[in-house]
Protein backbone atom coordinates (compact mmCIF):
# COMPACT_ATOMS: atom_id res chain seq x y z
CA UNK A 1 0.00 0.00 0.00
CA UNK A 2 0.93 3.66 -0.74
CA UNK A 3 2.22 5.45 2.46
CA UNK A 4 3.33 9.13 2.64
CA UNK A 5 6.80 10.02 4.98
CA UNK A 6 7.42 13.78 5.84
CA UNK A 7 11.30 14.01 6.66
CA UNK A 8 12.44 16.95 8.79
CA UNK A 9 15.66 16.72 6.88
CA UNK A 10 16.82 14.82 3.80
CA UNK A 11 19.50 14.34 2.53
CA UNK A 12 18.50 14.66 -1.65
CA UNK A 13 20.54 14.44 -4.82
CA UNK A 14 21.23 17.81 -6.24
CA UNK A 15 22.37 18.89 -10.24
CA UNK A 16 25.50 20.47 -8.36
CA UNK A 17 26.07 17.68 -5.57
CA UNK A 18 23.65 16.27 -2.69
CA UNK A 19 22.01 18.82 -0.55
CA UNK A 20 20.00 18.53 2.75
CA UNK A 21 16.42 20.22 2.80
CA UNK A 22 14.16 20.60 4.94
CA UNK A 23 10.35 19.64 5.72
CA UNK A 24 10.35 16.79 2.70
CA UNK A 25 7.55 14.82 1.83
CA UNK A 26 7.97 11.18 0.09
CA UNK A 27 5.63 9.07 -1.09
CA UNK A 28 5.44 5.43 -2.02
CA UNK A 29 3.46 3.74 -3.90
CA UNK A 30 2.86 -0.25 -4.08
CA UNK A 31 6.08 -2.15 -5.28
CA UNK A 32 8.24 -0.06 -2.42
CA UNK A 33 9.31 2.58 -4.65
CA UNK A 34 9.39 6.42 -4.07
CA UNK A 35 6.71 8.43 -6.00
CA UNK A 36 7.06 11.55 -5.29
CA UNK A 37 10.35 14.20 -3.13
CA UNK A 38 8.57 17.63 -1.78
CA UNK A 39 11.17 19.52 -0.16
CA UNK A 40 10.02 22.38 1.92
CA UNK A 41 6.41 21.02 2.07
CA UNK A 42 5.30 22.88 5.40
CA UNK A 43 4.53 20.56 9.13
CA UNK A 44 4.19 17.11 8.60
CA UNK A 45 0.47 16.71 6.98
CA UNK A 46 -2.02 14.45 8.61
CA UNK A 47 -1.67 10.88 7.73
CA UNK A 48 2.26 10.80 7.26
CA UNK A 49 4.50 8.97 9.23
CA UNK A 50 6.67 11.65 10.83
CA UNK A 51 10.91 11.07 10.70
CA UNK A 52 12.82 13.34 12.83
CA UNK A 53 16.32 13.51 12.14
CA UNK A 54 18.23 13.24 9.20
CA UNK A 55 16.90 10.67 6.54
CA UNK A 56 19.43 9.60 3.97
CA UNK A 57 19.29 6.22 2.01
CA UNK A 58 19.41 3.54 3.47
CA UNK A 59 22.92 1.75 3.82
CA UNK A 60 24.66 -1.07 1.70
CA UNK A 61 26.86 -3.55 3.70
CA UNK A 62 28.39 -4.48 0.60
CA UNK A 63 30.60 -7.61 2.22
CA UNK A 64 29.92 -9.75 5.04
CA UNK A 65 30.29 -12.95 6.61
CA UNK A 66 26.99 -13.16 9.01
CA UNK A 67 28.92 -16.13 11.31
CA UNK A 68 31.76 -14.16 11.97
CA UNK A 69 29.35 -12.36 14.25
CA UNK A 70 29.79 -15.01 16.67
CA UNK A 71 33.51 -14.33 17.17
CA UNK A 72 33.00 -10.85 18.18
CA UNK A 73 34.98 -10.51 21.70
CA UNK A 74 36.50 -14.11 21.76
CA UNK A 75 38.95 -13.56 19.13
CA UNK A 76 40.04 -10.39 20.94
CA UNK A 77 42.13 -12.40 23.80
CA UNK A 78 45.87 -12.96 23.20
CA UNK A 79 47.69 -11.83 20.02
CA UNK A 80 48.16 -13.95 17.01
CA UNK A 81 47.54 -13.38 13.32
CA UNK A 82 45.10 -13.17 10.52
CA UNK A 83 45.62 -17.01 10.27
CA UNK A 84 44.97 -18.18 14.15
CA UNK A 85 42.15 -15.78 13.52
CA UNK A 86 40.95 -18.19 11.01
CA UNK A 87 41.53 -21.41 12.97
CA UNK A 88 39.17 -19.88 15.72
CA UNK A 89 37.01 -18.93 12.55
CA UNK A 90 36.67 -22.64 11.71
CA UNK A 91 35.19 -24.05 14.83
CA UNK A 92 32.94 -21.51 14.76
CA UNK A 93 32.07 -22.63 10.74
CA UNK A 94 32.15 -26.41 12.16
CA UNK A 95 29.14 -25.86 14.45
CA UNK A 96 26.08 -24.32 12.44
CA UNK A 97 23.43 -26.06 10.60
CA UNK A 98 20.54 -24.66 8.62
CA UNK A 99 18.56 -24.14 11.97
CA UNK A 100 21.24 -22.72 13.45
CA UNK A 101 22.62 -20.87 11.19
CA UNK A 102 18.84 -19.42 10.63
CA UNK A 103 18.75 -17.33 13.60
CA UNK A 104 22.11 -16.59 13.79
CA UNK A 105 22.02 -14.35 10.40
CA UNK A 106 17.91 -13.52 11.55
CA UNK A 107 19.94 -11.78 14.96
CA UNK A 108 22.40 -10.34 12.42
CA UNK A 109 20.71 -9.30 9.45
CA UNK A 110 18.66 -7.76 13.03
CA UNK A 111 21.76 -5.83 14.07
CA UNK A 112 22.17 -4.51 10.39
CA UNK A 113 18.77 -3.07 10.36
CA UNK A 114 19.27 -1.38 13.69
CA UNK A 115 22.60 0.53 12.58
CA UNK A 116 20.81 1.79 9.15
CA UNK A 117 22.20 -1.40 7.07
CA UNK A 118 18.93 -2.06 4.31
CA UNK A 119 20.85 -4.45 1.87
CA UNK A 120 23.56 -7.23 2.88
CA UNK A 121 25.86 -8.64 0.10
CA UNK A 122 26.34 -11.82 1.78
CA UNK A 123 29.79 -13.35 0.61
CA UNK A 124 28.54 -16.81 1.69
CA UNK A 125 30.82 -20.06 1.04
CA UNK A 126 29.70 -22.38 4.03
CA UNK A 127 27.51 -24.99 1.59
CA UNK A 128 27.22 -28.21 3.11
CA UNK A 129 27.48 -30.32 6.59
CA UNK A 130 30.68 -30.34 8.35
CA UNK A 131 33.03 -32.96 6.40
CA UNK A 132 31.23 -31.90 3.11
CA UNK A 133 28.22 -33.94 3.56
CA UNK A 134 25.69 -32.81 1.24
CA UNK A 135 22.33 -31.57 2.79
CA UNK A 136 18.78 -32.93 1.57
CA UNK A 137 18.92 -29.64 -0.24
CA UNK A 138 22.45 -28.51 -1.15
CA UNK A 139 21.46 -25.03 -1.17
CA UNK A 140 19.84 -25.50 2.25
CA UNK A 141 22.64 -22.91 4.18
CA UNK A 142 21.74 -20.09 1.31
CA UNK A 143 18.11 -20.74 1.67
CA UNK A 144 18.98 -19.89 5.05
CA UNK A 145 20.58 -16.82 5.10
CA UNK A 146 17.87 -15.33 2.08
CA UNK A 147 15.02 -16.07 5.00
CA UNK A 148 17.09 -14.88 7.48
CA UNK A 149 16.95 -11.51 5.97
CA UNK A 150 13.56 -11.79 5.17
CA UNK A 151 12.57 -12.25 8.59
CA UNK A 152 14.50 -9.07 9.70
CA UNK A 153 13.27 -7.02 6.84
CA UNK A 154 16.10 -5.99 4.73
CA UNK A 155 17.52 -7.22 1.46
CA UNK A 156 20.08 -9.54 0.53
CA UNK A 157 22.29 -10.17 -2.19
CA UNK A 158 23.52 -13.65 -1.77
CA UNK A 159 27.52 -14.25 -3.22
CA UNK A 160 27.27 -17.75 -3.46
CA UNK A 161 30.93 -18.40 -3.28
CA UNK A 162 33.03 -20.59 -4.71
CA UNK A 163 36.02 -22.05 -2.17
CA UNK A 164 37.78 -25.48 -3.65
CA UNK A 165 41.10 -25.18 -1.95
CA UNK A 166 42.80 -24.54 0.90
CA UNK A 167 46.13 -22.83 -1.14
CA UNK A 168 47.86 -23.12 -4.70
CA UNK A 169 47.70 -26.41 -5.26
CA UNK A 170 46.35 -28.16 -2.26
CA UNK A 171 43.33 -29.59 -1.26
CA UNK A 172 40.71 -28.33 1.45
CA UNK A 173 41.80 -28.95 5.04
CA UNK A 174 39.05 -30.68 6.91
CA UNK A 175 37.51 -27.55 7.64
CA UNK A 176 37.25 -26.43 4.69
CA UNK A 177 35.55 -29.86 2.95
CA UNK A 178 31.94 -28.18 3.78
CA UNK A 179 33.22 -25.22 1.51
CA UNK A 180 33.57 -27.20 -1.31
CA UNK A 181 31.86 -28.28 -4.34
CA UNK A 182 34.88 -30.30 -5.76
CA UNK A 183 35.10 -28.24 -8.78
CA UNK A 184 33.51 -24.89 -10.67
CA UNK A 185 31.39 -26.78 -12.56
CA UNK A 186 29.85 -28.20 -9.67
CA UNK A 187 30.17 -25.38 -7.97
CA UNK A 188 27.81 -24.01 -10.90
CA UNK A 189 25.38 -26.53 -10.91
CA UNK A 190 24.69 -25.98 -7.33
CA UNK A 191 24.41 -22.48 -7.30
CA UNK A 192 22.30 -22.68 -10.66
CA UNK A 193 19.15 -23.61 -8.43
CA UNK A 194 19.27 -20.64 -5.81
CA UNK A 195 16.39 -18.50 -6.84
CA UNK A 196 16.01 -14.71 -6.69
CA UNK A 197 12.90 -13.37 -4.71
CA UNK A 198 11.44 -9.47 -4.47
CA UNK A 199 14.13 -8.86 -0.83
CA UNK A 200 16.83 -11.03 -2.53
CA UNK A 201 19.39 -11.52 -5.32
CA UNK A 202 21.91 -14.10 -6.34
CA UNK A 203 25.41 -13.24 -7.44
CA UNK A 204 28.66 -15.08 -7.10
CA UNK A 205 31.80 -14.90 -5.74
CA UNK A 206 35.42 -16.49 -6.19
CA UNK A 207 36.83 -16.57 -2.18
CA UNK A 208 40.52 -15.93 -3.61
CA UNK A 209 42.92 -17.26 -5.79
CA UNK A 210 44.38 -19.21 -3.45
CA UNK A 211 40.81 -20.96 -2.76
CA UNK A 212 40.12 -21.23 -6.80
CA UNK A 213 42.69 -23.42 -9.22
CA UNK A 214 43.32 -20.29 -11.69
CA UNK A 215 42.09 -22.95 -14.60
CA UNK A 216 38.57 -23.08 -13.28
CA UNK A 217 38.51 -18.78 -12.31
CA UNK A 218 36.80 -18.52 -15.88
CA UNK A 219 34.02 -20.81 -14.84
CA UNK A 220 32.98 -18.53 -12.50
CA UNK A 221 33.59 -15.30 -13.84
CA UNK A 222 31.06 -17.02 -17.19
CA UNK A 223 28.37 -18.18 -14.91
CA UNK A 224 28.14 -14.48 -13.78
CA UNK A 225 28.65 -12.76 -16.78
CA UNK A 226 26.04 -14.77 -18.54
CA UNK A 227 23.06 -13.96 -15.51
CA UNK A 228 24.30 -10.69 -15.33
CA UNK A 229 24.70 -11.28 -11.75
CA UNK A 230 27.48 -9.59 -9.56
CA UNK A 231 30.52 -11.23 -9.02
CA UNK A 232 32.94 -10.47 -5.86
CA UNK A 233 36.33 -11.26 -4.47
CA UNK A 234 38.53 -11.24 -2.31
CA UNK A 235 41.80 -9.22 -3.13
CA UNK A 236 45.26 -8.80 -1.92
CA UNK A 237 43.58 -9.13 2.16
CA UNK A 238 47.39 -10.31 2.84
CA UNK A 239 50.84 -9.97 1.91
CA UNK A 240 51.20 -14.21 2.41
CA UNK A 241 48.38 -14.32 -0.39
CA UNK A 242 50.50 -12.33 -3.14
CA UNK A 243 53.44 -14.08 -2.30
CA UNK A 244 51.87 -17.69 -2.72
CA UNK A 245 50.40 -16.40 -6.10
CA UNK A 246 53.89 -14.95 -7.51
CA UNK A 247 55.61 -18.41 -6.48
CA UNK A 248 52.94 -20.41 -7.56
CA UNK A 249 51.99 -18.29 -11.16
CA UNK A 250 54.56 -15.63 -11.27
CA UNK A 251 51.59 -13.11 -11.02
CA UNK A 252 50.35 -11.00 -8.92
CA UNK A 253 46.73 -11.81 -7.74
CA UNK A 254 45.10 -8.80 -9.18
CA UNK A 255 46.78 -10.14 -12.94
CA UNK A 256 46.05 -13.73 -12.30
CA UNK A 257 42.06 -12.41 -12.21
CA UNK A 258 42.73 -9.85 -15.26
CA UNK A 259 43.83 -13.13 -17.07
CA UNK A 260 41.13 -15.21 -16.50
CA UNK A 261 38.21 -12.34 -16.97
CA UNK A 262 37.13 -11.88 -13.74
CA UNK A 263 38.03 -8.00 -13.09
CA UNK A 264 34.72 -5.89 -14.74
CA UNK A 265 32.18 -3.29 -13.82
CA UNK A 266 30.28 -6.12 -12.29
CA UNK A 267 33.28 -7.38 -9.96
CA UNK A 268 33.92 -6.08 -6.68
CA UNK A 269 37.49 -6.68 -5.30
CA UNK A 270 37.28 -6.77 -1.43
CA UNK A 271 40.22 -5.18 0.55
CA UNK A 272 42.40 -5.17 -1.83
CA UNK A 273 44.89 -4.49 0.75
CA UNK A 274 48.25 -4.84 -1.23
CA UNK A 275 48.58 -3.65 -4.51
CA UNK A 276 51.36 -2.58 -6.98
CA UNK A 277 50.93 0.20 -9.60
CA UNK A 278 50.02 -2.19 -11.97
CA UNK A 279 47.15 -4.04 -10.09
CA UNK A 280 45.85 0.08 -9.79
CA UNK A 281 45.67 -0.09 -13.55
CA UNK A 282 44.04 -3.09 -13.86
CA UNK A 283 41.48 -2.60 -11.35
CA UNK A 284 40.73 1.10 -12.59
CA UNK A 285 40.96 0.23 -16.46
CA UNK A 286 38.21 -2.78 -16.07
CA UNK A 287 36.20 -0.37 -14.11
CA UNK A 288 36.21 -3.09 -11.12
CA UNK A 289 34.61 -1.45 -7.77
CA UNK A 290 36.65 -1.58 -4.61
CA UNK A 291 34.99 -2.79 -1.26
CA UNK A 292 37.07 -1.75 1.12
CA UNK A 293 36.13 -3.18 4.93
CA UNK A 294 37.96 -0.50 7.86
CA UNK A 295 36.88 -2.15 10.60
CA UNK A 296 37.76 -5.79 10.20
CA UNK A 297 41.24 -5.04 8.13
CA UNK A 298 41.91 -2.93 11.04
CA UNK A 299 41.08 -5.21 13.46
CA UNK A 300 43.26 -8.17 11.84
CA UNK A 301 45.79 -5.96 11.03
CA UNK A 302 45.77 -6.42 7.29
CA UNK A 303 47.01 -2.62 6.59
CA UNK A 304 45.67 0.26 5.24
CA UNK A 305 44.53 -0.35 1.15
CA UNK A 306 45.17 2.60 -1.61
CA UNK A 307 41.40 3.19 -1.62
CA UNK A 308 41.62 6.89 -2.33
CA UNK A 309 44.22 5.88 -4.87
CA UNK A 310 41.76 3.81 -6.29
CA UNK A 311 39.18 6.12 -6.35
CA UNK A 312 40.96 8.57 -8.15
CA UNK A 313 42.35 6.25 -10.45
CA UNK A 314 38.30 5.55 -11.17
CA UNK A 315 37.07 2.52 -9.20
CA UNK A 316 33.89 3.42 -7.65
CA UNK A 317 34.03 2.38 -3.59
CA UNK A 318 31.84 0.25 -1.46
CA UNK A 319 31.64 -0.58 2.01
CA UNK A 320 31.60 -3.88 4.05
CA UNK A 321 31.47 -4.68 7.74
CA UNK A 322 32.92 -8.26 6.45
CA UNK A 323 33.96 -10.00 10.19
CA UNK A 324 31.58 -7.86 11.74
CA UNK A 325 34.14 -6.93 14.65
CA UNK A 326 32.07 -3.82 14.45
CA UNK A 327 28.29 -3.47 12.62
CA UNK A 328 27.93 0.41 12.02
CA UNK A 329 28.36 1.79 8.44
CA UNK A 330 28.87 5.18 9.52
CA UNK A 331 31.56 4.04 11.10
CA UNK A 332 33.14 2.49 7.96
CA UNK A 333 32.81 5.05 6.27
CA UNK A 334 34.81 7.81 8.38
CA UNK A 335 37.72 5.10 9.13
CA UNK A 336 37.96 5.34 5.28
CA UNK A 337 38.91 8.80 5.63
CA UNK A 338 40.52 8.46 8.87
CA UNK A 339 42.75 5.66 7.90
CA UNK A 340 44.03 7.81 4.52
CA UNK A 341 44.84 10.50 7.45
CA UNK A 342 46.73 8.29 9.44
CA UNK A 343 48.59 7.00 6.39
CA UNK A 344 49.46 10.72 4.52
CA UNK A 345 49.45 12.97 7.70
CA UNK A 346 46.97 15.01 6.05
CA UNK A 347 43.60 15.57 6.24
CA UNK A 348 40.38 16.22 3.37
CA UNK A 349 40.60 12.82 1.19
CA UNK A 350 36.78 12.34 0.90
CA UNK A 351 34.20 14.72 1.51
CA UNK A 352 31.23 13.24 3.61
CA UNK A 353 28.68 13.31 0.45
CA UNK A 354 31.17 11.20 -1.13
CA UNK A 355 31.59 8.46 2.11
CA UNK A 356 27.93 8.66 1.83
CA UNK A 357 27.39 7.61 -1.71
CA UNK A 358 30.24 4.72 -0.99
CA UNK A 359 27.93 3.71 1.43
CA UNK A 360 24.80 3.88 -0.36
CA UNK A 361 24.21 4.15 -4.05
CA UNK A 362 27.71 2.77 -4.94
CA UNK A 363 27.62 -0.01 -2.56
CA UNK A 364 23.90 -0.97 -3.93
CA UNK A 365 25.36 -0.92 -7.38
CA UNK A 366 28.43 -3.58 -6.29
CA UNK A 367 25.01 -5.86 -5.09
CA UNK A 368 22.93 -5.57 -8.28
CA UNK A 369 20.84 -3.10 -6.50
CA UNK A 370 21.50 -0.39 -8.92
CA UNK A 371 17.47 1.13 -7.99
CA UNK A 372 18.23 1.36 -4.58
CA UNK A 373 20.54 4.42 -2.78
CA UNK A 374 19.30 7.75 -3.48
CA UNK A 375 16.20 9.22 -2.71
CA UNK A 376 14.60 10.32 -5.71
CA UNK A 377 11.35 9.30 -7.89
CA UNK A 378 11.34 5.96 -9.24
CA UNK A 379 14.14 4.33 -6.37
CA UNK A 380 13.23 1.76 -4.18
CA UNK A 381 12.16 3.54 -1.07
CA UNK A 382 14.77 2.42 1.16
CA UNK A 383 16.25 4.75 4.08
CA UNK A 384 17.50 5.62 7.33
CA UNK A 385 16.49 8.41 9.44
CA UNK A 386 19.66 9.40 11.86
CA UNK A 387 18.61 11.09 15.08
CA UNK A 388 20.27 14.85 15.25
CA UNK A 389 19.66 15.42 18.91
CA UNK A 390 21.89 12.56 20.42
CA UNK A 391 24.90 13.67 22.73
CA UNK A 392 27.11 12.56 19.73
CA UNK A 393 25.19 14.33 16.76
CA UNK A 394 24.04 17.83 18.68
CA UNK A 395 24.77 21.44 17.52
CA UNK A 396 26.32 21.55 14.33
CA UNK A 397 23.23 22.73 11.22
CA UNK A 398 21.31 20.70 9.63
CA UNK A 399 23.06 21.81 6.35
CA UNK A 400 25.99 20.33 7.76
CA UNK A 401 23.96 16.87 8.24
CA UNK A 402 26.08 14.82 5.81
CA UNK A 403 29.36 15.73 7.64
CA UNK A 404 27.52 14.30 11.27
CA UNK A 405 26.20 11.68 9.86
CA UNK A 406 29.96 10.58 8.51
CA UNK A 407 31.99 12.03 11.15
CA UNK A 408 29.98 12.52 14.07
CA UNK A 409 26.81 9.76 14.27
CA UNK A 410 26.76 5.87 15.03
CA UNK A 411 24.62 3.28 14.43
CA UNK A 412 23.36 4.43 17.70
CA UNK A 413 21.94 6.99 16.24
CA UNK A 414 19.69 5.35 14.18
CA UNK A 415 16.33 6.19 14.87
CA UNK A 416 14.44 4.87 12.17
CA UNK A 417 14.41 2.49 8.67
CA UNK A 418 12.32 1.96 6.14
CA UNK A 419 12.57 -1.06 3.55
CA UNK A 420 10.16 -1.05 0.31
CA UNK A 421 8.60 1.68 2.08
CA UNK A 422 7.86 -0.32 4.98
CA UNK A 423 9.41 0.99 8.79
CA UNK A 424 11.12 -2.17 10.13
CA UNK A 425 13.06 0.14 12.87
CA UNK A 426 11.01 2.73 14.85
CA UNK A 427 11.94 4.58 17.17
CA UNK A 428 15.02 2.62 17.49
CA UNK A 429 13.10 -0.53 17.95
CA UNK A 430 12.84 -3.89 15.35
CA UNK A 431 9.81 -4.08 14.64
CA UNK A 432 10.58 -8.12 13.20
CA UNK A 433 12.80 -9.47 15.40
CA UNK A 434 11.29 -8.03 19.42
CA UNK A 435 14.69 -8.31 21.19
CA UNK A 436 17.64 -7.88 18.60
CA UNK A 437 19.90 -8.84 21.96
CA UNK A 438 18.88 -11.72 23.72
CA UNK A 439 18.57 -13.24 19.72
CA UNK A 440 22.22 -12.35 18.94
CA UNK A 441 23.17 -14.13 22.88
CA UNK A 442 21.04 -17.13 21.93
CA UNK A 443 22.20 -17.90 19.09
CA UNK A 444 25.90 -17.43 19.47
CA UNK A 445 25.26 -19.67 22.98
CA UNK A 446 24.04 -22.42 21.16
CA UNK A 447 27.31 -23.09 18.84
CA UNK A 448 29.38 -23.10 22.09
CA UNK A 449 26.98 -25.55 23.74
Amino acid sequence: MSVTFWAQYAWLPHVNGPVVEQDVLIGTVDGGRIAKVTPDSGPCPPGAVRLEGLLVPGQANAHSHAFHRALRGTVQVGSGTFWTWRDTMYKFAGALDPDSYLALATAVYAEMALAGITAVGEFHYLHHAPGGDRYDDPNAMGEALIEAAARAGIRITLLDTCYLASGFGTEPTKPQLRFSDGDADAWAARAEALKPREHARIGAAVHSVRAVPADQLGTIAHWASMRRAPLHVHLSEQTAENDACLTAHGVTPTRLLADHGVLGPRTSAVHATHLTDEDVRLLADSSTTICMCPTTERDLADGIGPARRLASAGCPVSLGSDSHAVIDPFEEARALELNERLRTRTRGHWTANALLRAGSEDGHASLGWPEAGRIEVGALADFTVLALDSVRTAGPPARLGAETAVFAASAADVRHVVVGGRQIVRDGVHQLVPDVPAALRDSIAALSS
